[in-house]
């Protein structure tokens, strides 16, 4: 039996939810400036071989319980924007809407962490009118979500290659940590400088770009 149980099927149902809220809001953002709020918009539920890992790893029983209320990313979402205040307006309404509760945020853009990552996450908990693991109707369910800016996801990438890598001599593995750290730092500043740019363009074309 899947690690789901009986949820299983409501999974999709609840992905669905979420991702045609965001959908929505690019269509809005285009209509508003004329051009999409993300690049890249991807999405998936969790394999159930990964989740019973991520249960084993943490020591977690292998139930429904635990792959949909203890741990939160059964579901989980990414956004690629192309501007910093993408990601911001992307947040924001995410968290207006209505059936959404804010279980978990953490902005490693404003808080970089000390090896240079950058990007948004949060997870949500969605009301949603499926029976959740506690029985309740309308039942709720957790959504993970990242948000990057290209030039964060194509970091993140590179560095999730070298922390998987084996055979790395120590002094390569440090020389690759420290480049890591300063191109991500260069990074930040090709973003901050889009960002104006796309700003002055916009203040110029009475808020379209």
């Amino acid at each position: 039996m899947s690690i789901y149980g009986k949820y299983e099927v409501y999974l999709p149902k609840v992905m669905e939810m979420i991702v045609s809220d965001i959908e929505k809001f690019n269509n809005e953002y285009k209509l508003k400036y004329d051009e999409n709020a993300y690049e890249h918009f991807i999405y998936r539920i969790k394999d159930e071989s990964h989740m019973r890992e991520k249960c084993e790893s943490q020591g977690l029983p292998l139930t429904a319980e635990s792959a949909l209320d203890k741990i939160h990313d059964a579901i989980g979402l990414r956004i690629i924007c192309n501007f910093v205040n993408d990601i911001y307006d992307t947040v924001n309404y995410i968290k207006s809407l209505p059936h959404v509760t804010v279980a978990e945020e953490k902005d490693y853009i404003k808080n970089v962490k000390p090896n240079g990552y950058r990007s948004y996450h949060i997870i949500l908990q969605l009301e949603t009118p499926f029976e959740d693991v506690h029985g309740n109707t309308p039942g709720q369910y957790f959504v993970e979500i990242q948000l990057r800016t290209i030039a964060m996801d194509s970091w993140a990438a590179l560095e999730h290659r070298v922390k998987y890598k084996k055979n790395l001599s120590e002094d390569n593995l440090s020389l690759i940590t420290s480049e890591l750290k300063r191109v991500a730092d260069e990074l930040a500043a090709c973003d901050l400088s889009m960002q104006t740019i796309r700003n002055l363009i916009r203040s110029t074309n009475g808020g379209i770009l």
